[in-house]
């Protein structure tokens, strides 16, 4: 068996399987598990919508489960459940995933009921409007956080000419002209063989789920292949505030950097980890929090998506505060510019960010969907080796001009 090193610990490695009409596989054995994960991940999200389909991903990722050609939404929901097992669905800028976890044993009752919602769903009118109301209320709460919602905004505006710019709930006006009509030609334009890799993780053999797989999915549509990727927006730079009711500020501080197809992408990963990661010890952390008690939290993520990827800061303060926290984010950026993160800090650095790689490692669901997303966008696995290999590599001279991109980055503040 094919297996992979991370850190002291050995996993057995993802294999990709071509099927009957080139459908994709995913597979990654655990013999010993006591349970299985089955999915699809669908390249197709909410930049794959037409002008007037704002939301369409995400009503569509709702309401697959509403009742296909012979199962009515009560039969989908109880079909996982009754043997203790689960249904969930999310929705990205650029995919959507289906997928179930369940007790080992019952593969084959996971592969036909998510191939069932994967090519008949129906979408039924009144199934439709009752769902439709807990989509506007999502909108709405998530609207009532502006934690969360800030990084949406944020996207509009650091994204805009590009269709990965809308938020992917869409708005409730948008929402409410979705309909039967629209939900199933988007599922029939966008889950085809080409568009579908399938994925598995668990004790059955790579010999039976393909077999399993091929039966399920046998009249999954052919389709073409997802060759349009959107052009990269222009890098744009804006400074923000909108004012809501709130007991306190809300900053998101970022820039644009390369996409997913690009070599730099690990080291705007490992720069995130450095200046606002998991870790108490990220620079920002021990800047805003550790020694002025600024700030309950401040982190860094990263986007990445086909054309481009985005890296930001977040922080939420007391109003008071705000312009202390950008100072003392700006005066960590200029530092890091000019050569903060030498050799020896930034082998330090390298060393925790894959410690925390091998921990993740060890969450099989994210493991098995972060081996099909590869898939789906690069066509093959990353292997831990070669990960491994592109984090050593990543310079000081890269840290630093990560560091001068975000000097000139972009703010969007809620303000109260």
């Amino acid at each position: 068996m094919d297996r992979e090193r991370r850190g002291q610990v050995t996993l057995p490695a993802p294999s990709v399987i071509v099927l009957d009409g080139g459908l994709r596989l995913v597979h990654i054995h655990h013999p010993l598990a006591g349970a299985g994960i089955l999915g699809v991940a669908v390249r197709a999200g909410s930049a794959d919508e037409r002008p007037a389909e704002a939301g369409l991903a995400h009503f569509v990722e709702h309401t697959i489960f509403k009742g296909t050609k012979k199962r009515s939404s009560w039969h989908i929901i109880n079909r996982m459940e009754a043997v203790g097992g689960e249904l969930n669905a999310f929705t990205t800028k650029e995919e959507t995933v289906l997928y179930s976890i369940f007790p080992s044993g019952n593969a084959a009752r996971a592969a036909e009921l998510i191939a069932d919602l994967a090519i008949n769903s129906q979408f039924p009118d009144k199934e439709l409007e009752k769902e439709r109301q807990v989509v506007i209320d999502e909108i709405n709460s998530y609207r009532d956080t502006p934690s969360e919602a800030i990084f949406d905004e944020f996207e509009e505006y650091a994204l805009a000419g590009s269709p990965l710019a809308h938020n992917i709930l869409g708005t409730p006006d948008s929402v409410e002209r979705l309909g039967s009509e629209e939900c199933r030609g988007f599922l029939s334009r966008n889950y085809t063989r080409s568009n579908v890799v399938v994925f598995y993780s668990g004790p059955e053999s790579p010999a039976r789920i393909s077999r399993l797989v091929n039966r399920c999915f046998e009249a999954l549509p052919e389709g073409s292949s997802h060759t349009c990727v959107a052009a990269a927006p222009s890098p744009v730079f804006f400074d923000k505030e909108i004012r809501l009711d709130g007991h306190q500020t809300h900053t998101v501080v970022g820039a644009m950097t390369e996409g997913l197809y690009s070599p730099s992408r690990h080291a705007v990963s490992l720069f995130a980890n450095i200046i606002g990661g998991p870790g108490m010890n990220s620079l920002l952390n021990i800047e805003l929090r550790e020694r002025r008690g600024l700030v309950y939290s401040v982190e860094a993520s990263t986007a990445m998506f086909s054309s481009c990827g985005l890296i930001t800061v977040y922080f939420g303060c007391d109003s008071y505060d705000s312009a202390r926290c950008r100072r003392l984010c700006a005066d960590t950026f200029a530092r890091v510019a000019d050569g903060a993160i030498t050799p020896s800090r930034l082998a330090k650095a390298k060393k925790q960010y894959l410690g925390q790689f091998a921990i993740a490692s060890e969450n099989r669901e994210n493991r098995i969907m972060a081996a099909a997303r590869s898939v789906l966008f690069r066509g093959e696995t990353s292997s831990a080796d070669g990960m491994r290999a592109d984090i050593l590599a990543v310079s000081e001279a890269d840290i630093a001009e990560l560091g001068r991109k975000m000097c000139s980055a972009s703010y969007l503040t809620y303000s109260n």
